[in-house]
């Protein structure tokens, strides 16, 4: 984390690129962002004029929901914001080094699977972990989630396919 961006006091994040202020949660020992990323990312690839969304293509589901980003945005694969990630994208074969910031705030890094894995221990386990990372509101299937730590995981549902997926019923991170 970037001293200058992350306010730990008052659990904010404040991303220089356009001002956007995220909210953070400390979990163990690790700091995660409690809000889903809205950066606009603009690269276009081949077949698109962008590389991340509003699903169904509207300004209110990113306020509520925060962007869908593809693998070459959330990996930065143009090099916009490092050199890391270049190159990654559908369907190519790349071996960055972790940690990957590709296109989150500076400071910050998409995380790798053992940080995942970290989490889920810190909360209870695997089995467990939707029940207490996912927010209380907006699941369409029911919920049963505490929330409990702050992690707020919201079901954005997904772009992929030339269409958008499962909103209010699935949260999906790279």
């Amino acid at each position: 984390k970037d001293g200058s961006l992350y306010d730990a006091a008052n659990n904010t994040l404040t991303d220089y690129r356009d001002g956007q202020i995220y909210r953070t949660t400390s979990i163990g020992i690790q700091t995660w962002m409690a809000e889903n990323l809205n950066y606009v990312y603009l690269q276009p690839t081949a077949e698109l004029d962008s590389s991340s969304f509003c699903y169904n293509d509207s300004v209110s589901y990113c306020e509520k929901y925060g962007r869908l980003y593809l693998w070459s945005a959330a990996m930065d694969s143009v090099g916009t914001w490092s050199a890391n990630g270049m190159g990654c994208g559908y369907g190519k074969t790349c071996s960055p080094a972790y940690p990957v910031r590709g296109v989150c705030p500076e400071g910050w890094h998409l995380p790798i699977y053992d940080e995942w894995m970290i989490l889920f221990a810190n909360v209870g386990g695997a089995s467990t972990a939707a029940a207490v990372l996912k927010t209380q509101m907006g699941w369409k299937n029911g919920n049963g989630s505490s929330d409990a730590f702050g992690f707020s995981a919201l079901p954005a549902g997904y772009f992929g396919d030339g269409g958008f997926f499962h909103e209010g019923q699935g949260g999906y991170f790279w």
